[in-house]
């Protein structure tokens, strides 16, 4: 069996998000975008950390299976309130309801990550929290920000890449990139660890 280097393998992001997009950039590497069709529906009773890991690894797998030599990322991120699930809203009336659901809360955001190595079948999965204080929120001001950000495919309406940081008081994380939606500090350590070179 013919070995194959780390550096002919193709790197694919299993998203269709702009944001993992434009963080995966930061990392200077080339790679393509390749959106997985899965179902996101949480099982019964699973919890968000767990959820997260599954989808992350399922949408990777999903792309790595037609790819014979690809180290494949997979990601996905829900938001945590109370044991409670929230994803994304949809629509301006379910985020009004999420943001006023989130005044003033303290909630956890996790972000799952999955890298598989096609060649080698080796996958590595985490989950990065980070937890988040929402200020008290005025009806008005989540409408003035949802006016502006529509962040409709956000999970639990927030959009911490622009506008969606001045709802905070307090946030807590090891990784900042995490809350954006692909944690980038584990990720490089994930493609070290398969022989890429990062930086």
């Amino acid at each position: 069996m013919t070995k194959i280097r780390p550096d002919s393998l193709k790197l694919i992001l299993a998203s269709s998000s702009p944001f993992r997009r434009d963080l995966l950039e930061r990392l200077a590497v080339g790679f393509i975008c390749e959106a997985p069709a899965v179902d996101e529906t949480p099982l019964p009773g699973e919890p968000a950390d767990e959820l997260v890991k599954r989808l992350a690894r399922t949408k990777a797998e999903a792309v790595a299976k037609n790819r014979d030599a690809a180290i494949v990322i997979g990601s996905d991120q829900c938001l945590s309130l109370n044991n409670e699930i929230l994803g994304k809203p949809g629509s301006h009336q379910a985020a009004m309801g999420q943001l006023e659901k989130l005044s003033g809360q303290m909630v956890i955001f996790y972000t799952g990550l999955c890298v598989v190595n096609s060649a080698t079948g080796v996958a590595r999965t985490d989950c990065i929290p980070c937890r988040v204080t929402f200020r008290r929120l005025t009806r008005d001001e989540i409408g003035r920000y949802l006016e502006i950000e529509k962040p409709y495919q956000c999970a639990g309406s927030f959009k911490s890449e622009c506008l969606g940081i001045s709802l905070l008081e307090k946030l807590e994380c090891t990784d900042p990139t995490a809350l954006v939606g692909l944690p980038l500090i584990r990720l490089s350590e994930m493609l070290r660890a398969q022989g890429l070179p990062i930086p």
